[in-house]
């Protein structure tokens, strides 16, 4: 049962994904060439599809074999003496793919209190997409992300807040910006939405502001987690972010 596991033993993570390159005219020209057949998969109908290098743009950072991660939070709850929560949030973010994964492993790897991984829709997307890049960059996986040939069962530490929200129904997916409106459960106002996160990337050099929108998510599905098991929420005034992002 859910109510069993002790919350401060669970990891909340959230990634921020963008294209690997500026623009799509920046890729070798084989993977422009695989893009275009990607791009027709995706739009299925031809007469509704922008023009390549505006599918590119808007789509390619949701694909690991043609985007990359440029922000992992992460943050984890302290009991103080009173019995009163704390939540403590970090970010791993930069243009290096390759040390902010190195960096997010060794956390797994050295801190063996995370019993559990908690996302919403880390199944599907946070958790495979970060195994492919750890590939993609030759890097040994931490021992809790050595997930090939396991049974589901064998993967129970994964809670995913939009598979307790589905209750077994597999047909639709629900936002965590939903969840969190129908719940009560407040959200911190952003000027930056999982759309622009490409953008502020690229072309706007607003690093630190992803990895702060990335640290609400992170916040939001801690929060939607203590409600779909009917726990209090954290208070604002007990949520700690570092002074320092690095």
């Amino acid at each position: 049962m859910l109510e069993s596991i002790n919350v401060s033993n669970i990891l909340f993570l959230d990634v921020e994904t963008v294209s690997g390159h500026a623009e799509f005219g920046d890729m070798p020209q084989g993977l422009q060439e695989l893009w275009q057949t990607k791009a027709k998969q995706i739009y299925r109908n031809a007469e509704d599809m922008p023009d390549l290098p505006e599918t590119y743009t808007e789509k390619a950072g949701i694909y690991a074999e043609f985007g990359k991660i440029v922000c992992i939070s992460v943050g984890y709850v302290v009991i103080d003496d009173d019995g009163e929560m704390h939540f403590r949030l970090k970010s791993y973010y930069g243009d290096d793919e390759a040390k902010l994964l190195t960096e997010f492993a060794e956390l797994l790897d050295k801190t063996p209190r995370f019993a559990y991984l908690c996302g919403h829709n880390i199944k599907e997307f946070d958790i495979p997409y970060i195994c492919r890049r750890m590939a993609l960059n030759l890097l040994p996986f931490p021992r809790k992300l050595q997930i090939h040939g396991k049974k589901p069962w064998e993967l129970n530490y994964m809670l995913d807040t939009l598979e307790l929200w589905k209750f077994g129904d597999r047909k639709n997916y629900t936002s965590l910006n939903l969840l969190c409106q129908v719940f009560g459960i407040p959200t911190p106002k952003s000027d930056m939405d999982g759309s622009q996160v490409g953008v502020a990337y690229w072309t706007q050099d607003r690093l630190e502001d992803i990895a702060i929108y990335c640290q609400k998510d992170v916040l939001a599905t801690a929060q939607l987690y203590l409600k779909l098991i009917r726990k209090e929420l954290i208070k604002e005034e007990n949520v700690h972010v570092p002074q320092s992002q690095d």
